[in-house]
Formats: C-alpha cells, sequence, structure tokens
C-alpha cells in the first residue's frame, strides 16, 4: 500500500509539473497578444504608418488564432498533446523572432501571421492533458488555474514590458518573448509525457470546422454565440491594444504609468472569474448574472469614453477631462463585470446533448477568438475615422447589443 501511494504522489507531481509547463505556453501566448498596448505608437513610428492603421494590421494575430484552433485540436487528437505542443512552441519562438525584426507593415504581418498559428493551441494544450488526466472536479480547478497561469502574460506585458519598451525598444519585448519560447519548450520537452495518439475522431479538420459553425449557429446556442462574439472582444482588444493608447494619448499618462493600470486591469480579470463564480453558486441565476454583468461592461467602457476632453461625462463634472483615477476605477470594474465570459462554456453544455458537448464548447471558444480578431479590425477603422473616445463607444455597443441578442435568443427558465 505504501508503495501504491508513493506511486501514486510521484505520478501526481508529473502531472503537475506538465501541466504547469504547458501552462507557461499560455501565458507566453497573451504576453505576445498584449505586446501592442504599450507599444503601438512607437512600432507604427516604425514603420512610418498611422497607429490605427498598424492597429488594424494586428488584428492578423487573432484571425489566424481563431482559423487554426479546430486544425489545432485534430492534430492534438492524433498526434497528443507533447509533439504538437513541441511544434506549437517552436513556431511561436519563429514568430516572435520575425516580428521582432520585422522592418515594415508588410514582414511584421507575416509575423504576426505565425504567432497567431502557433500560439493558437496554448490553451487547449494544458486543457487537453488535464481532461484526459483529471476528474470532472479537479478538472474544474485545474481550468482555472490555467487561466489565471495563462493571464499572469498580460500582467508581464503591463509595467514590466512599459519598463523594457522605454529603456531597449518594442523590438526587445519580441526577443525576451522568443528566449522564454525555448525555455517553455524546454520544460515541455522534459516534462510533459509521450502520451500514444487518440483517434477520436478520423474526419477531416474541414468537417469539423463545418460541424461547428453548424451547431453554433443553431437555434439553441445562437443567443450564446452572439454575446461570445464580443465578450471576449470587449477585453482584449481593450487590454491588448487600445488600453495604452487611451491613457497615454487622451490622459498624459507616461508609458510605465500606462502599464500600471493596465496591470490592475489584468489582476481584476484574474480575481473576477473566482468572484464570478462564488456568486453564480449563492444565486444560481446565470442567464441573469452574464446578461447583467455584460450590461454593465458596457455602461463602464461608455462611462470612459465621455470622460475624454468636452464629452458629456467631464464636461457635466466641469472639468477639462476625468482624471486617470476615473478611467483606473472603471478599468478595475470592467476587468470583474466581464469576468463572467466563462459561464458561457457551462451554459453551453446545458443547452445540448452529451454527443455534442465537445462540438458546442469548441463553437463558443471560435466566437470568442474569432470576435476578437473582428473587433480588433473594425476599431482600428473607428480610430482612424472618430478617434479613441470613438473606439470605447462603438465597443460598448456592441456588448450592449450582443446582451440584447442574448437575451431575446436564451429562455428564461433554468
Amino acid at each position: 500500500m505504501t508503495t501504491a501511494a508513493n506511486d501514486a504522489g510521484t505520478t501526481t507531481r508529473a502531472l503537475i509539473f506538465a501541466l504547469l509547463a504547458l501552462a507557461c505556453g499560455h501565458m507566453l501566448s497573451t504576453l505576445l497578444r498584449t505586446i501592442p498596448a504599450v507599444s503601438l505608437d512607437l512600432m507604427a513610428a516604425d514603420f512610418h504608418i498611422e497607429p490605427q492603421a498598424l492597429a488594424s494590421l494586428t488584428s492578423v494575430y487573432p484571425f489566424a488564432f481563431a482559423a487554426s484552433q479546430i486544425p489545432v485540436g485534430a492534430a492534438m487528437d492524433r498526434f497528443g498533446v507533447r509533439p504538437v505542443s513541441l511544434g506549437l512552441l517552436a513556431g511561436t519562438v519563429f514568430g516572435a523572432v520575425a516580428s521582432g525584426f520585422a522592418t515594415g507593415p508588410e514582414s511584421f504581418a507575416v509575423g504576426q501571421l505565425l504567432l497567431g498559428i502557433a500560439t493558437s493551441g496554448m490553451l487547449m494544450c494544458p486543457m487537453t492533458l488535464a481532461a484526459k488526466q483529471l476528474s470532472a472536479a479537479r478538472f474544474g480547478l485545474w481550468s482555472g488555474a490555467i487561466l489565471s497561469i495563462g493571464n499572469i502574460g498580460m500582467l508581464l506585458s503591463a509595467s514590466p514590458l512599459a519598463f523594457v519598451v522605454d529603456n531597449w525598444g518594442w523590438r526587445a519585448g519580441f526577443w525576451i518573448s522568443a528566449i522564454g519560447g525555448v525555455v517553455v519548450a524546454l520544460a515541455v520537452f522534459a516534462l510533459v509525457p509521450n502520451q500514444p495518439a487518440e483517434h477520436k475522431d478520423e474526419s477531416s479538420p474541414l468537417s469539423q470546422m463545418i460541424e461547428v459553425l453548424r451547431l453554433g449557429l443553431s437555434r439553441p446556442l445562437r443567443g450564446l454565440i452572439a454575446l461570445a462574439l464580443v465578450s471576449l472582444a470587449a477585453t482584449l482588444v481593450l487590454r491588448g491594444l487600445w488600453g495604452g493608447p487611451w491613457l497615454m494619448q487622451v490622459k498624459g499618462l507616461s508609458r510605465v504609468e500606462a502599464g500600471n493600470q493596465l496591470g490592475a486591469f489584468t489582476l481584476a480579470m484574474i480575481a473576477g472569474p473566482l468572484c464570478i463564480g462564488m456568486i453564480d453558486r449563492r444565486l444560481g441565476h446565470r442567464r441573469a448574472l452574464v446578461a447583467g454583468s455584460h450590461l454593465a461592461g458596457a455602461v463602464l467602457l461608455a462611462l470612459m469614453a465621455l470622460g475624454a476632453p468636452h464629452y458629456a461625462v467631464s464636461t457635466l463634472l466641469g472639468v477639462s477631462v476625468m482624471p486617470p483615477q476615473f478611467d483606473l476605477v472603471l478599468f478595475v470594474l470592467m476587468g470583474l463585470a466581464t469576468s463572467a465570459q466563462p459561464l458561457l462554456f457551462g451554459m453551453s453544455r446545458q443547452l445540448v446533448d452529451a454527443q455534442t458537448a465537445g462540438k458546442a464548447l469548441a463553437a463558443v471558444n471560435l466566437a470568442f477568438f474569432l470576435g476578437a480578431a473582428l473587433m480588433q479590425s473594425v476599431t482600428g477603422a473607428v480610430a482612424a475615422l472618430a478617434g479613441l473616445p470613438a473606439v470605447l463607444l462603438f465597443m460598448a455597443a456592441m456588448l450592449a447589443l450582443g446582451v440584447l441578442i442574448f437575451l431575446a435568443y436564451t429562455s428564461p427558465s433554468p
């Protein structure tokens, strides 16, 4: 019995280290995705284009990210987590180096394309290994831990990255990320077991994509998909692209000061899912909680926009512009409010049968990242036409519209 217990403990420790190594890949992904938030102005100046045009160009990353998820998932079923993860990390290193050495918009777009494809499976790798090895209860605990570890990447791309950019330039962020990719790849090689591949679905990635899209457009999931398209997009685009320019250009903060505020935003995004989860278990009104929290997020975005110079909130309070502390509070509240996003996964599982639950989750996940790609692309054009306050108002309107469609297509009954 003692030997069996020791073996079980060794196996558990090995699995924990393997999950931590893979979760660091997800952390690297969130770091790379959010580098433009504190360096967009410098990158645009180097490439001799407008920041708004570069913002639209960075949408190549999330588009490639969204398009690659289902093929990468199929590859993990066919070849296993370890080889796929190592291949993705190699691509991430190559994409980070290519982005760091970019000399113009075209070469930078190539680097972003490579990064979007390579990092598309960084969350699925630890999630897949956890789902295969852990019970349902332990999987729920570890899925939250993996997401929290991943969000540390956004903490690194706040004040620490701002310091790096101020002292060594924006390219250093990509080169440091490339080094981090090598370290994570070595950890994965050493710690993640080489399990046999599982041929669960022999259909082509195209067939799987068509089936996921069909399910996502079906009547039961339509409301969830509509909200998923704008939910994660609002936080990722604000945190990963426009938050820094807003604080530096409109509120006059330095790069490091803006990074500090974005760091607080990220901490709220890390703590928010835990708080929302406790509220969900206590209240039991998931539909109302999801709708209300996202509507609150829309209001917070609108208030932030209206605090710009000569806009309604600053005019009403008799100041030229609302102080940065006003935005800090709104950032934190926004991070908490939109943390109800994971509840959409739970709702999707309740609305379909067990045989299609996996594809339903894939449809919601695809909507999250496809929406982020679309939002990032469109807001670049909005910024060029009407400025940064209009970007925030546009995002607020999209969140509100998503909530209305969600309410129209979901039932108020449990």
